[in-house]
């Protein structure tokens, strides 16, 4: 008897360190997301499941991709844009990674692009080494998102273009261009995902 409450209180105690080092770990891994600059939007106008934003003009570095899918466009298209910030440009110089990755994926042309922090604009940036890195400024432009969790799919990314499509048929809402998707976290960060589909939209202020 005495054996079994020794075995349980060792089994209990491995639980409780489990679940520590758990939570200990997340937390590591989310503060530095924490401490990422993210896109400015204002939110325009939040429905039941989207939002309408608005996207001010950003300074972005951009590559073109023949991709047809996420899975070809992640990999390859993070590894040049990281590059880049990571000291790949003519002044050597290190560059904050922000939030949200941008991704245009469709059947022509397929593109990537990281936001640049606020503190730069095209004048200012380091030319990049590579020559298929394109730094342009967005238009302003008002977009419908919709939000979803953990690690993205292709099937993902059809699923939600799908359904924000119809909520925007379902309430009025004329969309134009492509469906493009936009990644808030690292890799490495299992919990508490954002990822988030958006679409350029006419907006009257109704």
């Amino acid at each position: 008897m005495l054996e079994k409450l020794k075995s349980m209180k060792a089994i209990i105690i491995l639980i409780i360190v489990t679940i520590s080092t758990i939570v200990l770990f997340q937390s590591f891994i989310i503060m530095p997301r924490n401490k990422t600059e993210e896109q400015k939007y204002s939110l325009v106008r939040k429905y039941k499941d989207f939002e309408i934003r608005y996207y001010p003009s950003a300074t972005i570095a951009t590559i073109n991709s023949n991709a047809k899918t996420y899975r070809d466009l992640s990999g390859p298209g993070f590894q040049k844009l990281a590059g880049y910030i990571f000291g790949g440009n003519e002044a050597n110089t290190k560059i904050s990674m922000t939030a949200p990755v941008r991704m245009d994926i469709n059947d022509s042309v397929s593109t990537m692009s990281f936001v640049m922090p606020s503190a730069y604009k095209k004048e200012n940036l380091p030319k990049p080494n590579d020559p298929a890195i394109d730094i342009h400024n967005t238009d302003n432009e008002y977009v419908a998102s919709i939000r979803f969790g953990g690690y993205a799919s292709d099937e993902d990314l059809k699923f939600y273009s799908d359904k924000l499509q119809n909520l925007l048929k379902e309430n009025g809402i004329t969309s134009f261009g492509n469906y493009r998707f936009l990644g808030y976290n690292p890799p490495f960060q299992p919990i508490g995902r954002r990822n988030e589909i958006i679409v350029s939209v006419g907006w009257d202020g109704k």
